[in-house]
């Protein structure tokens, strides 16, 4: 049976296939629908973690209990999810465990480009790059034989466009894997020094094994065609390449990246006059040909960021791109991406933007939008969680100095503030910080597309369970000061952040009003009752063209041409009353729905 895949969804058809019965993630683009996909498959196991190394550690344990697992993250999720990694790559499996790696070559939506290969090499597991997505789904079958044939963790290494780009797929029926028996090993699994001496040994073991695995196994294969020009590629380079070479070249393909293929190298450079080298990003394939003694063409010729593309491929070698059809660009508008029309984070950051000797430190989320104009309403942003500990920091600098008039306030969403948020929050609380530090709660993960978590009562499958209530929680840190609010009500925003800047203590504001693109569960329609129930219009007979109302940044509002006045689209407007209240001659009103 073929089917049209991305590439997200061939990886969740082939561990299917594969006979997983565990899989978990946190969301994060490019990956985010490997999960959404796995959940399809009532044979498996699929969940929500609140972040990557809790994803990667549940998939270890049921790896060790005997099930085939597979965790999923994007790039800078392995920065979290690092440490499980490393140790398990030295004890080994019982059931088979892969990690999806969803690498950004060109930065789409995040905050680094880091390249993950490096991470395989350096935790020593084993690796596969699909370049499509029939490989992508056939590489989750093989890497699951090879994670328990040679007693190891096996990472996918994905980038965006072989995630998001679609493709044939031959489509099998899934294999039932039995659960193997779990027997008690503490030499295996638990890691004292003593232990873990050993396995490091056994690891450098395996590491040889798969050497010579990877030199024979045919996902690295080569190509002749001329031997004038020769290619080394993996991933969505292979394809680029193709494209630009043709039949003029030929290539060693490498499907499996390590460890490399030291002897089928050898085999391919020794033969071609004129070696390529084509990677996104780091020189990882390059260092080794060259350690193995060849001179190619590399990140000497090809950039070391940004995406790998035909055209860029076509400049470096040929210095020429392809012809494309030519347009006038200053006829086109720009669109920077904006919260949208009812979002509950505009109301805050209107009001936050206002404030002087203020920094804001931010974190990652839909929220992050907010350092642009008309806001321009925070200063950092750097890793999930990582806002209220930098500005933590930030803030203990400040006290240092004489005549200090600066404040930090700290600004994270619900579900970063449970994923990596809460030990930032004990470090504010446990150092006697004196940061404003504020949770914007709008009840879902927004920005990866609205993924459940620990604070919304449901699982991935929709489910009710336990909601983590975030007010107790953030009590138990050790915070006294917190006030809960509707980030719609300006003058409360206002009087709320004058009364935790007064404070000389740590606070915690909790901005509680749903996503203007939440379905509503049933526990939302009864605590929002009034969420989205009308519509504001303008009176041009009071509207003095004096733009407040453009100034929260909403899209709903415009500017007409011919009579300079504020008009709402009312097909865009939800109701949420911002530009009603900042209106100072009051020619913005409520329209019932």
């Amino acid at each position: 049976m073929k089917k049209l895949l991305t590439g997200n969804e061939a990886i969740a058809r082939g561990a299917w296939e594969a006979g997983v019965r565990f899989a978990s993630a946190y969301p994060g683009t490019p990956s985010t629908e490997i999960l959404e996909n796995m959940s399809q498959y009532k044979e498996v196991y699929s969940e929500w973690a609140p972040n990557e190394k809790v994803a990667v550690e549940a998939a270890i344990g049921a790896s060790i209990a005997g099930a085939r697992s597979l965790a999923a993250m994007k790039h800078v999720g392995l920065n979290v999810a690092a440490d499980p990694l490393f140790t398990f790559a030295y004890t080994g499996v019982n059931g088979g465990m892969v990690l999806i790696s969803a690498d950004e070559p060109g930065q789409h939506s995040s905050q680094t480009e880091q390249d993950n290969r490096n991470y395989a090499k350096s935790a020593k597991v084993a690796m596969f790059e699909p370049t499509n997505s029939q490989e992508a789904k056939d590489m989750v079958k093989a890497a699951y034989e090879v994670s328990e044939k040679f007693d190891i963790p096996v990472m996918i290494r994905m980038t965006t466009r072989s995630c998001h780009s679609k493709g044939i797929v031959e489509c099998k029926d899934r294999e039932e894997i039995e659960i193997k028996e779990y027997v008690k090993n503490a030499a295996k699994y638990l890691t004292v020094p003593a232990h873990a001496r050993k396995l490091r040994a056994s690891l450098e073991e395996r590491m040889s094994k798969l050497l010579e695995f990877s030199n024979s196994i045919d996902l690295n294969f080569i190509e002749w065609n001329d031997t004038k020009i020769g290619v080394v590629a993996s991933g969505a380079a292979f394809s680029f390449a193709k494209e630009v070479f043709g039949d003029t070249a030929s290539y060693l393909k490498l499907g499996f990246t390590n460890p490399l293929p030291t002897e089928k190298i050898k085999e391919f450079a020794s033969k071609i006059e004129k070696l390529y080298i084509i990677e996104e990003n780091d020189p990882y394939i390059e260092d080794k040909v060259r350690m193995l003694g060849f001179d190619c063409y590399g990140k000497n010729l090809f950039p070391a960021f940004g995406e790998m593309t035909p055209d860029v491929i076509r400049k470096a070698v040929y210095g020429q791109s392809n012809e494309t059809i030519e347009y006038d660009k200053n006829e086109v508008v720009s669109r920077p991406p904006s919260f949208c029309a009812g979002c509950p984070h505009r109301g805050f950051f209107y009001e936050l933007g206002k404030r002087k000797n203020v920094m804001v430190s931010g974190d990652i989320g839909c929220y992050t939008l907010a350092f642009d104009e008309p806001y321009a309403a925070m200063d950092t942003a750097v890793c999930m969680g990582g806002s209220l500990s930098i500005g933590h920091g930030a803030q203990k600098v400040f006290n240092m100095k004489e005549n200090n008039r600066m404040r930090v306030v700290s600004v994270l969403g619900d579900s970063t503030f449970l994923h990596t948020g809460i030990n930032s929050l004990l470090e504010v609380a446990y150092n006697k910080g004196n940061t404003v530090n504020v949770i914007l709660d709008n009840r879902i993960t927004g920005m990866t597309g609205h993924q459940q978590n620990p604070g919304t009562g449901y699982t991935l499958q929709g489910e009710e369970t336990v909601e983590a209530d975030i007010d107790k929680l953030v009590r138990a840190c050790g915070i006294k000061n917190v006030a809960i609010i509707n980030p719609n009500d300006l003058k409360l925003v206002k009087d709320t952040l004058d009364w935790a800047l007064s404070l000389d203590e740590p606070s915690v504001i909790i901005t509680r009003w749903p996503c203007v693109l939440k379905k509503f569960t049933e526990q939302d329609k009864k605590e929002f009752a009034t969420a989205f129930q009308s519509k504001c219009r303008v009176d041009d007979e009071k509207c003095v063209g004096c733009k407040m109302c453009v100034k929260t940044g909403c899209p709903a509002i415009s500017v007409e041409k011919a009579n300079k006045k504020a008009k709402i689209d009312l097909d865009t407007c939800v109701g949420c009353e911002v530009c009603l209240q900042v209106c100072p001659v009051k020619a913005i009103g409520k329209v019932e729905s």
